[in-house]
């Protein structure tokens, strides 16, 4: 189990762009995020720079810009930086990198048991306060869990012709990552 007094902001962006594969150029045509360097996909960073940009601009990303994105849509927009519980605000991070962050509130508010709603307003923010963080913490990696079984099952799709479903392939990694939280709650 991770010292939680080491799991800061930073912390948690270095741990995701360890992940995501830190400064490495991806650009598969199985991969339906596109061009991607640190995690980054075209999409996401035609979002962030309000204006659409080219694989070559992916390609050239730097590390700084790449913190400022994770920083900025996985832990202030969604308000993640408000959860008291350092691992939960780490495990919330990641699983909106992975899956969006408003998936991520949502699998926090059905574990709550409050409105879903996909905002992490004062409600929510109540709620944790008041729960068992590990409870909680637990609860989000099983809805991860079955979230990566759903993606698995319901797509079958097989763009590289190798006879495996490409969601297939990937699951490993996405397992492997989620479970990896597992020993936090410990």
């Amino acid at each position: 189990m991770t010292d939680e007094r080491l799991i800061t902001d930073d912390w948690i962006v270095d741990r995701i762009l360890e992940r995501e594969g830190r400064a490495v150029f991806s650009d598969r045509r199985d991969d339906a995020g596109g061009p991607t360097r640190w995690g980054i996909t075209q999409e996401t960073l035609t979002a962030w720079r309000c204006r659409p940009v080219t694989a070559l601009e992916v390609a050239a990303l730097t590390e700084s810009e790449a913190r400022q994105i994770y920083q900025h849509r996985y832990i202030t927009a969604p308000g993640f930086y408000r959860v008291g519980n350092r691992r939960l605000r780490w495990l919330l991070a990641d699983c909106g990198v992975l899956h969006g962050p408003t998936r991520a509130v949502r699998w926090l508010q059905s574990a709550l048991g409050v409105q879903i709603d996909g905002q992490l307003g004062w409600l929510t923010a109540g709620a944790l306060w008041a729960a068992d963080w590990r409870v909680v913490f637990l609860a989000l990696c099983e809805q991860r869990i079955n979230f990566i079984g759903e993606i698995v099952t319901g797509n079958v799709a097989d763009q590289d012709r190798d006879g495996v479903p490409d969601n297939t392939e990937m699951c490993k990694g996405w397992l492997a990552r989620a479970t990896s939280f597992l020993e936090e709650a410990a």
